[in-house]
């Protein structure tokens, strides 16, 4: 199952008023396995692959892992946190990654 959305940028960020598309791919295996979220390819930021892959264990704790008990609004919450809140721990972009810590100003371009 693939369910299309759109992630709101949050206020008073400089996401504010952007809508990012994304599509979520449900397994056969869900809510055992998570949802493979993804962004189009060449989306830009330090937690999401070139492919547009988000990687989920930025907005979930290592420790814990995914578990069937996550829900899908706490996925879209969390990578709706993430936008602008870039998880230095997961880095998938080294380009985005070193930007966004080197020149913030230039990131935000």
């Amino acid at each position: 199952m693939v369910w299309h959305c759109s992630i709101p940028g949050k206020t008073a960020t400089d996401w504010e008023g952007g809508f990012y598309p994304m599509t979520m791919h449900f397994s056969e295996n869900y809510p055992y396995k998570p949802p493979k979220c993804k962004f189009p390819q060449g989306f830009f930021h330090p937690n999401v692959y070139p492919s547009g892959k988000v990687r989920l264990q930025s907005i979930l704790h290592q420790d814990h892992g995914w578990s069937p008990v996550i829900t899908v609004k706490q996925i879209l919450m969390g990578i709706h946190y993430l936008l602008d809140w870039p998880s230095p721990n997961y880095p998938t972009q080294i380009e985005g990654y070193n930007i966004y810590r080197q020149d913030n100003v230039e990131y935000k371009r």
